[in-house]
């Protein structure tokens, strides 16, 4: 005589510290790597809950293995400070912090949004339409923190943009952009200053010196 399967039933556990679909995503898969095939796993993003359907062993092993991960992501400042040189001299100095939670993108942007006029043919009438779209310019700032005090990784990027005086050769409306990128990996030390890199300031002899500094929030 065969044994009746085990009673299968559904359990919504709901989400305290996830944050960002893609992280409950990959709280899913962890979840259902560990349970198993036989139990249903799904994620609901309308109210940021794991949804579980299988036996009783299946569904503690599983609310076990949420609680473990669904956890208090430690939140840091980062702190950029940006020197413009000319040569060995410091022209000028500014500092910009950013509070960014572990595994969580975290930007930052100053400037303007200014307006860029494109045009087209229309096939129809044989005549130029144009519409108008903006691009940010000045400086932004983007950082992701990975992993722990004992080892940080600070996924970061630097963009400082200006408009040229020089006009484009496509149209009298087209604006010339300066851009520079520092866009890097670095593993940071909490409470310690280290060198992110240097920007080449195009269109002159400036640089920008960019410093880090990583301090956890209390």
């Amino acid at each position: 005589m065969k044994a009746a399967p085990p009673t299968e039933s559904t359990v919504t556990v709901y989400l305290k510290y996830t944050g960002p679909q893609q992280m409950a995503n990959d709280l899913q898969t962890a979840v259902r790597n560990m349970v198993g095939s036989h139990a249903r796993v799904y994620y609901d993003s309308s109210v940021d809950a794991i949804l579980l359907q299988g036996n009783a062993d299946e569904l503690a092993l599983a609310q076990k293995v949420i609680a473990d991960l669904d956890r208090p992501r430690k939140v840091y400042r980062l702190v950029y400070t940006m020197e413009m040189m000319d040569g060995t001299k410091r022209v000028s100095a500014q500092q910009y912090a950013l509070v960014a939670i572990l595994d969580q993108r975290a930007t930052l942007k100053l400037g303007n949004r200014v307006p860029v006029v494109t045009g087209k043919m229309d096939a129809d009438t044989d005549k130029a339409s144009s519409q108008v779209q903006y691009m940010d310019v000045g400086l932004s700032v983007s950082a992701t923190l990975y992993g722990s005090d004992e080892g940080l990784t600070l996924q970061s990027k630097v963009e400082q943009s200006a408009l040229a005086e020089d006009k484009s050769g496509v149209g009298p409306q087209d604006p010339v952009l300066h851009q520079a990128v520092l866009e890097n990996a670095l593993t940071v030390t909490p409470g310690k200053a280290q060198t992110l890199g240097t920007l080449d300031i195009p269109g002159g002899t400036n640089r920008l010196e960019v410093e880090i500094l990583v301090e956890p929030v209390k």
